[in-house]
C-alpha cells in the first residue's frame, strides 16, 4: 500500500518507550506520526487536528482511552484503533460499543498493528475514491422504506434524521444493504471490511450489528431489518 503524505497518525500511549518505537517502525512505513501521553490532551487534539487515523491505548493519565474514544466519536469521523492489554473480549467489546473501528491486543506485534492501519486507512482511502467514481457504475443511494443510505456521501438519515455512524459502523451497514435479500457470512463480512479471516470467536461484528440496529430504529430483541440467520449469519430484509 501506497501511503499519501498527509496520513497522520496520532499515536495516545503513555509508555514513554513503546509509543517511540511504535512511532519509529510506523515512520520507516511512510508515515507521519505524532505521540500524545495524555488522555485529557488528547481529546482537545484528536478534534482539532483530524488525524488520518488515531492509536489509542486504554490505560491513561488523565482520561481513559474509553474516555477518549467516547468523548470524540461524535466530532472525529476517522479510524480509531484501540489496543487492549486483556486477552478476553470484555474491553474489546466495550470499545467497539463505544465507536472505536477495531482493536489489536497488547503486546501487539508491529506487523499486526501495521496491518490493522493500512486496512482502516486503506478502507478510508477507497471510500473517499468511490464518491467521485462509483456512482456511475452502481446505485449509490438506497431506500428502504424511511430509512435511506447514502454510499456517495457515507451518510445514513432514518425518517429524516440523519443516523449518527461511525466509519466501520457504516461500512458493515452498506454492506448490508448492498447485499440485502442475501445472507452474508460472518466470513464474507470479516473478509470484506478487516481483511482477515474469521476465527470463529471474534465478536466485533456482532457487537456493531447490535449497536446499528438501535441506531436505525430496529428492534434489538425481535429485529425485522437485520435478521441473525442461526449458523448461517446475517440477512438485511428489504421490505419490512
Amino acid at each position: 500500500m501506497s501511503v499519501d503524505d498527509n496520513q497522520t497518525i496520532l499515536i495516545v500511549e503513555d509508555d514513554e518507550r513503546l509509543a517511540s518505537l511504535t512511532k519509529e517502525y510506523l515512520e520507516k512505513n511512510g508515515f507521519s506520526v505524532d505521540i500524545e501521553a495524555d488522555g485529557r490532551a488528547a481529546i482537545s487534539r484528536i478534534v482539532d487536528e483530524q488525524p488520518s487515523l488515531v492509536v489509542l491505548d486504554l490505560m491513561l493519565p488523565g482520561a481513559d482511552g474509553f474516555t477518549v474514544c467516547r468523548s470524540v466519536r461524535n466530532d472525529y469521523k476517522g479510524p480509531i484503533l484501540m489496543l487492549t492489554a486483556r486477552s478476553d473480549d470484555v474491553d474489546q467489546i466495550l470499545g467497539l460499543e463505544i465507536g472505536a473501528d477495531d482493536y489489536v491486543s497488547k503486546p501487539a506485534k508491529p506487523r499486526v498493528l501495521l496491518a490493522r492501519i493500512q486496512s482502516l486507512l486503506r478502507r478510508s482511502t477507497q471510500d473517499a475514491d468511490l464518491t467521485s467514481e462509483a456512482s456511475d457504475k452502481k446505485e449509490q443511494t438506497l431506500t428502504f422504506g424511511p430509512l435511506v443510505v447514502d454510499n456517495s456521501r457515507r451518510e445514513a438519515w432514518l425518517s429524516g434524521e440523519e443516523v449518527e455512524l461511525t466509519s466501520a459502523e457504516f461500512d458493515l451497514l452498506w454492506l448490508l444493504a448492498s447485499s440485502a435479500g442475501r445472507i452474508l457470512s460472518r466470513e464474507e463480512i470479516f473478509g470484506e471490511l478487516r481483511g482477515i479471516e474469521y476465527d470463529g470467536q471474534d465478536r466485533s461484528v456482532d457487537v456493531r450489528i447490535s449497536r446499528i440496529r438501535s441506531k436505525i430504529g430496529d428492534d434489538p430483541i425481535h429485529p425485522r431489518r437485520i435478521k441473525t440467520i442461526r449458523s448461517k449469519g446475517y440477512l438485511f430484509v428489504k421490505e419490512v
